[in-house]
């Protein structure tokens, strides 16, 4: 063989070892990842799993299960991973190696319900709303916080919250508590006790003002006209506790736009048209405005309200049982032009 020939094969031998050397370094260095995004990956889902959730990230990923064995990625860690446009392969397992997952922001609002409460959270988390449904109720911790089913949904205080997705349901439980105990501050305290409340009672108020006005404005005054009712010893007469007990049953979807006077005489300790005083627990989750109003009331001399008709939405109030009835005269004038039986 003549020099020619072996200076062709060297550099022939060369080439394939710097073009395979090339895409080696391209499909494990290389920018692999095609767009910005996110992926989930479940408690117990596998390495196989895993590739399948890459697959539309990824130019090639034909690599990813022998890059994974070599860098003794086997076993995945749970989470919500960002991924980014231009990283490579390497880049990719070294991120789910590490386990270093991007928190995620948990929101919720006012929910009637605990299970309710239960399905808007398990869009958010891992967990299922049937394992977060069970562990508000668990027993243990109910007796250990005082609480009882109906009571629990007073620990929750809607507002954004930092988790991790892969958060297990019992922990997401623990922490909401500890947030509603850090909410109740020396200040909030304070006031609760300035108006003979304590934190669960100041709760129960605040859940029914939730329901009786949309109207974050208003929300003060009716505070207010329900705790001159308390002080007087007035009935609350709160129609949004007779829709509770009404709702609790035929069921959360049934519409109540008109309570009637039947309603009114209904055996229950949640109706205030009979009993004196706070009902026994929440009638909704009532948010932080609520609350509020409840701590920081408006002080004035009114113990009636009806639906105005005038500014649809709010209320008119009244001192005076003659001024009341005529405000109620007028709204149920207007029911019945709307044709609101029911």
């Amino acid at each position: 063989m003549n020099k020619q020939k072996i200076l062709f094969l060297i550099s022939t031998l060369i080439l394939i070892i710097g073009v395979f050397g090339y895409n080696y370094y391209q499909n494990i260095f290389g920018e692999l990842v095609t767009k910005d995004g996110a992926i989930y990956i479940g408690s117990n889902e596998t390495i196989n799993d895993v590739e399948k959730k890459l697959f539309n990230f990824l130019e090639d990923d034909n690599n990813f299960n022998w890059l994974a064995q070599q860098k003794k990625y086997l076993n995945p860690k749970a989470g919500k991973y960002i991924l980014t446009k231009g990283m490579s392969l390497n880049d990719v397992i070294n991120l789910l190696r590490s386990g270093n997952q991007t928190p995620i922001k948990v929101s919720f609002n006012n929910q009637d319900t605990l299970e309710k409460f239960s399905g808007r959270i398990s869009t958010q988390i891992e967990a299922d709303s049937i394992s977060i449904l069970e562990i508000f109720k668990d027993p243990v911790f109910l007796k250990n916080n005082k609480l009882t089913e109906a009571s629990v949904l007073g620990i929750l205080i809607p507002n954004t919250y930092e988790f991790y997705w892969n958060i297990s349901a019992e922990k997401f439980r623990n922490k909401l508590l500890k947030e509603y105990t850090k909410f109740w501050n020396k200040g909030r305290l304070a006031k609760a006790n300035a108006v003979n409340l304590t934190p669960k009672e100041v709760m129960i108020l605040a859940s029914i003002v939730q329901k009786e006005t949309a109207k974050a404005s208003e929300r003060a005054t009716v505070a207010g006209l329900y705790l001159n009712r308390i002080k007087r010893g007035i009935p609350l007469q709160a129609d949004p506790t007779i829709i509770y007990i009404l709702k609790q049953e035929y069921g959360q979807e049934f519409q109540v736009k008109r309570v009637l006077y039947k309603d009114l005489k209904i055996s229950s300790f949640y109706n205030t048209y009979l009993h004196k005083g706070l009902p026994p627990s929440l009638i909704s989750m009532p948010d932080i405005s609520s609350i509020e109003a409840v701590l920081n009331y408006k002080k004035h001399n009114y113990i009636y309200m009806c639906a105005s008709i005038k500014k649809i939405g709010f209320h008119e109030f009244a001192s005076s049982l003659k001024q009341h009835n005529s405000n109620a005269i007028n709204y149920q004038r207007w029911l019945n032009k709307q044709g609101v039986n029911r």
